[in-house]
């Protein structure tokens, strides 16, 4: 099968065409710079993409393609100017409505899309719990969310698609993981603000290993959401991240003193969704780092 990937030279894009290249199937990575993408497995290949319309690489789909649309501006790595939030919304609406328009352009249509969305579609909703059934939530994250899903939602009429609301992924590369390993390496760390809030967090194996899941199963359609089904509040998850480190977890990080560092971006670390992953589990996916303990002891044994 062709499996093409808009936004596959970041982390999540190149262990999926590494997995998928490795199973034998023509993956073909949409870039700006595809002289840029290196070290690619056999089968796989980089193609040049605007990131914004269907121009020089529509043709490429046909009724035995699947597109996983990952495209979209880091929100993690800059400060949210007005600048910077309208990128960020703008090139996951311009990545979703080019897909659109090579699906619908497509005389045969794709096999499916796989959509990346995140669980801060929900908003900061304390201790409520959310399926996927639960309503968007009304702040900047969940806007962000429901017109990156908005703009790709026609695709549904020609073809099945399956939207991602990962949470926190657990890499050392980068990511709300990165930025709380920085105290305890240090010595000391703690929790972000009060460390009431919910840290809904997954595996970076358990990722991909969900997208493949659902890319595989026969019926799945609709929204997912990515996370362990034991997520923690802040506050423990940071206990156990300083046990797994074998430093103490007693120096909470001020949520003033976030606000000061990264603006309105602290509501990164600061707000949280008690995200359950109900309708992953209902399919028969199983986590094989369903507990933050394990979880964290393998990442951190890897890491570079």
């Amino acid at each position: 099968m062709r499996i093409i990937i808009t936004g596959g030279s970041g982390l999540i894009g190149r262990q999926l065409t590494t997995q998928l290249a490795s199973q034998g199937h023509e993956v073909i990575i949409l870039s700006r710079t595809p002289q840029a993408v290196q070290g690619l497995p056999p089968h796989a290949r980089a193609e040049v993409w605007d990131g914004r319309t269907a121009a020089g690489w529509g043709h490429l789909v046909h009724g035995e393609t699947t597109i996983i649309n990952l495209a979209g501006a880091n929100i993690g790595d800059k400060r949210w100017t007005a600048e910077r939030k309208q990128l960020i919304v703008q090139s996951r609406v311009e990545a979703g409505q080019a897909v659109v328009a090579a699906v619908e352009a497509a005389e045969h249509k794709p096999a499916m899309v796989i959509q990346a969305s995140a669980i801060g579609y929900y908003g900061n909703r304390d201790d409520e719990s959310l399926p996927e059934t639960a309503a968007p939530g009304n702040d900047f994250l969940a806007n962000v969310c429901i017109l990156w899903e908005e703009a790709i939602a026609p695709v549904a009429n020609h073809t099945r698609l399956i939207t991602l609301r990962t949470g926190v992924v657990l890499t050392t590369t980068g990511g709300a993981l990165a930025k709380m390993l920085l105290p305890f390496k240090l010595f000391v760390g703690g929790a972000f603000g009060s460390g009431q809030q919910w840290f809904p967090w997954i595996h970076v194996d358990d990722e991909i290993a969900a997208i493949l899941h659902l890319w595989q199963h026969p019926t799945a359609a609709g929204p997912f959401n990515l996370v362990s089904p034991n997520i923690l509040r802040n506050k423990a998850f940071a206990k156990v991240l300083g046990k797994v480190m074998n430093r103490p977890a007693i120096a909470p990080v001020p949520a003033f003193a976030l606000k000061l560092a990264l603006g309105e971006m602290a509501a990164l670390v600061l707000d949280g969704q008690r995200v359950i992953p109900q309708r992953l589990l209902e399919t028969g996916f199983q986590f094989t780092y369903p507990e933050p303990e394990k979880a964290l002891s393998d990442i951190l044994a890897h890491q570079k």
